[in-house]
Formats: C-alpha cells, sequence, structure tokens
C-alpha cells in the first residue's frame, strides 16, 4: 500500500487505512536508528578528540529516543507480518548493533516479509489474541493510539535519562 496523507483512521476507496504501510513504517525507523546510529558515533568520535563534549548528549538522546521508536514499530510490525519468533527477536536484537537495522529491513522486503498490508484494519482480518486487539484498536484510532504512544515513549525516555548514560562517564 502507498503512503496515504493522514493519519485519521479513515479509509480510502479500497478500506485501506490512511497511513503509511507496514513496510513503509519499517523503513523509515530502520533508517533513522542507522542514521541516528551515525550521529552518535560521531558524536563520540568528537568527544575522544577533545573537540567537544556537548555532541554526545544530543547526539545520544536523539538516538535513544529512535531507538526505542523503532523497537516499538518493530515490534507492532511483527505482530501484523505474522513473523515467527525469531524473527521479531532478531529484529529487536539488531537494533544494538550500529547500522543493522536497514540490511534487516532490505533482507525482509526481499523475503516478501514485509508484503502485506495492515491485517487488522478496518474491515480486515478479526483480531486474536491481545497483542492483535490491541494492534486494531491503534489502527482503527490512529490520532489518539499516537498520542498516547508518543507519551509513552516521552516517560520511557525520561526514566532512561534520569537512570543515567548506560556507560558511566570516565
Amino acid at each position: 500500500m502507498a503512503f496515504h496523507a493522514g493519519l485519521d483512521g479513515k479509509e480510502d476507496r479500497v478500506g485501506r487505512v490512511k497511513g503509511p504501510s507496514p513496510s513503509t513504517l519499517f523503513r523509515i525507523c530502520a533508517t533513522a536508528e542507522a542514521i541516528t546510529w551515525a550521529g552518535l558515533i560521531a558524536a563520540l568520535i568528537l568527544r575522544a578528540s577533545h573537540l567537544t563534549d556537548s555532541a554526545v548528549p544530543i547526539a545520544g538522546g536523539i538516538h535513544g529516543f529512535v531507538f526505542l521508536s523503532y523497537c516499538l514499530v518493530t515490534v507492532f510490525v511483527w505482530i501484523n507480518q505474522q513473523w515467527k519468533w525469531g524473527i521479531g527477536v532478531f529484529g529487536l536484537v539488531l537494533s544494538v548493533i550500529p547500522f543493522a537495522t536497514v540490511p534487516f529491513e532490505i533482507v525482509m522486503v526481499r523475503r516478501g516479509k514485509l508484503s502485506a498490508d495492515w491485517r487488522l484494519r478496518p474491515g480486515g482480518e478479526k483480531p486474536e489474541g491481545f497483542p492483535e486487539v490491541v494492534q486494531a484498536w491503534v489502527l482503527r484510532r490512529p490520532l489518539l493510539a499516537v498520542l498516547l504512544l508518543l507519551v509513552l515513549l516521552v516517560v520511557v525516555f525520561l526514566v532512561l535519562l534520569w537512570l543515567g548514560p548506560p556507560i558511566p562517564k570516565p
């Protein structure tokens, strides 16, 4: 499905939810995760070169937020595409390896693991189990879901910032 303007949850003429397809959404997040890895690595190089210390908190914060977003989108797409556990977990694990999310996305497209539309969209399949019920609700109320998701991501992000960086400063 091609990207449709707006995420208002209304369906187009052929019953598809407006918004990015699972493939497009996953590609955006996988690419953003890799780009923010580059920013974080560049900031760490600047700090190691004694050029500036101020870039690491900024790049780290942006990367942390995008990392959380990628993980959430990976689980969301995993549910929709009905990936086996190994594939879904592998997609999550690759998020901690610099630049690994983009090759993963490419392989998933080539193997046809990102080809479907949203299964649980309005008028689509009936959800089975709690994860699918949640996904169906999100696809029916995308604006509310995005707002709640952003609040959740900000809360998780702030808690992680409060806990401090994963590696203490020397």
